[in-house]
Parts: structure tokens; C-alpha cells; sequence
């Protein structure tokens, strides 16, 4: 299935798409694709796959420290397009979020076939920038992949027409500044982003930073066409690690999406 289709399918069931994110690699590889799958099982539409970085620079100190056990686990890309194509085997989206460092020195045509080989939508790249993108650009043609930009709440008229037109799949709404983290209330500039994004193009919007609950979930799929959800995630796992029941923060994530899944299904438009 295409992030197309999953957008697709949420709108003629009048909700929001879930799409979840976790990191490759953490806690191991293993349990990060049975997390995956758990997530896919209990209701998320598309899973972001974070690829671990040394410098991430946009996340908070959840994904962070996470992404830093990842790698010192010996976390590598191959571990990364193995999650993708498990999740693309179970029959949901699966799209790689990674900074864009890894992917120039893997090789963006390289990374490009190897991601489509693996069964994977696309990118989602919160450091590149459209005016950089033209090898990811060409090499997203080439292979049929979405290029996801991100749009944030500072972004003028001008920029997101510019972000808009390079986006392919949907366009990423941060619905604040700042890192990555969840919060005790959805941002104040989430619904106006949206809209302002919606006068420059007919992508599906979805919104991400910052929700870790269905009453949030409810609260932005009253007026975006996706609900990202990271962080609340990635705690679920941390916590089971940390606790030393590392297989414990599957079942965390499976009652996490599904309370997230019921959330975006509320009818509050």
C-alpha cells in the first residue's frame, strides 16, 4: 500500500491517518520490528522508521537517547530497510524519517533503489531543504517515492508554496518550534498551519510534535488529514528497557496505537 492509498482510505472513512513513528534498532533490531508490526496490527495506517544518527539535531531527549542506544547497539542502515520491509510486509506505508547526512554518504540514488527494493514509500527529511533536494528530487522520480518537506508555523506564504510543490505523499505540518516531544496540549498555531498550507497545494496534511494521546489524537484530526505520533512511542519502549523487560514495550505500543487509532476515528469535524 502507498501513503496515497492510506490517506486515501482514512478520508472515505471521514478520520485522520495515524502514522507512528519509531526508531530502528531500539531496543534491538529484532524487537523494533515486532514494535513495528504491533503497531501495524493495532490500527496505525503508516509508520515513519527513524534511521539512527549521531546528531539529531530536531529530536528531543526521548528519541535522542533512544537513537543513541540504537547505535550503540551497532545499528546500521541495512537494520533500517529490514524494519521497512517488515512493515511493508505487513500490509502498511512504511516511509524512512532520517536526516539527511546518512543518505548522501549511503548515496542518494543508491539509498533511493535499495529503499524501493525494500518495499518503502518514501522519505520524510526535516533538514533538507527543497532548494538542496535536486539528487533526492531526481532519485525519488526515478524510483516512485514520496519526498516529504517539512512546513513550520514560521514558514511565510512564499516558503510553503516552495515546500509544498516539492512534497510528494503529504506534507509534514510541525505544529510547533522546536524538538520533537509530547506535550500536555496540542499547539495554538497547529490548525492555522494547516490551512495555510492547504492554499498552496491538495496533499494530504498531517501534523506531528507533540501528541501522546487519543484526546490529542481526536483534537488534530478534527483538522489535519494526519495525526503523527513519535515520542509517546518511543517512552513506551524506553520505559520497558530501562525496567529491563525490554519485549514488555511491545504490548505498550500495540494499547498506545490503539487509543491513538480510536482517537483519530472520533467524529469531531
Amino acid at each position: 500500500m502507498t501513503t496515497a492509498l492510506a490517506f486515501g482510505k482514512a478520508a472515505a472513512e471521514d478520520r485522520a491517518a495515524l502514522v507512528g513513528y519509531l526508531p530502528a534498532g531500539f531496543p534491538t533490531v529484532e524487537v523494533a520490528i515486532e514494535a513495528a508490526k504491533a503497531m501495524a496490527a493495532a490500527g496505525a495506517d503508516i509508520i515513519e522508521v527513524g534511521l539512527p544518527y549521531s546528531d539529531p539535531l530536531m529530536d528531543g531527549p526521548v528519541i535522542a537517547e533512544a537513537v543513541y542506544r540504537a547505535l550503540a547497539n551497532g545499528t546500521r542502515i541495512a537494520d533500517t530497510l529490514r524494519t521497512v520491509e517488515a512493515v511493508a510486509s505487513a500490509g502498511v506505508p512504511a516511509l524512512v524519517m532520517t536526516y539527511w547526512n546518512p543518505v548522501d554518504r549511503y548515496g542518494v540514488r543508491a539509498f533511493a533503489r535499495d529503499l524501493a527494493q525494500a518495499g518503502g514509500c518514501g522519505l520524510i527529511t526535516p533538514d533538507l531543504v527543497p532548494e538542496e533536494a535536486g539528487p533526492w528530487l531526481e532519485a525519488s522520480g526515478e524510483f516512485a517515492l514520496d519526498r516529504v518537506f517539512l512546513a513550520a508555523p514560521s514558514s511565510t506564504g512564499q516558503r510553503l508554496a516552495v515546500v509544498t510543490k516539492a512534497c510528494r505523499g503529504f506534507v509534514y505540518a510541525a505544529s510547533r518550534m522546536g524538538t520533537t516531544g509530547a506535550r500536555d496540549a496540542v499547539s495554538a498555531e497547529a490548525p492555522g498551519l494547516v490551512k495555510r498550507i492547504r492554499e498552496h497545494t491538495d496533499l494530504p496534511v498531517a501534523v506531528g510534535l507533540g501528541v501522546s494521546n487519543g484526546t490529542q489524537a481526536a483534537q488534530v484530526a478534527a483538522f489535519a488529514d494526519g495525526v503523527i505520533v513519535g515520542t509517546a512511542f518511543v517512552r513506551a519502549l524506553l520505559d520497558a528497557a530501562d525496567a529491563h523487560a525490554a519485549d514488555q514495550g511491545i504490548p505498550a505500543v500495540s494499547e498506545l496505537t490503539a487509543e491513538l487509532s480510536a482517537g483519530v476515528r472520533r467524529l469531531t469535524r
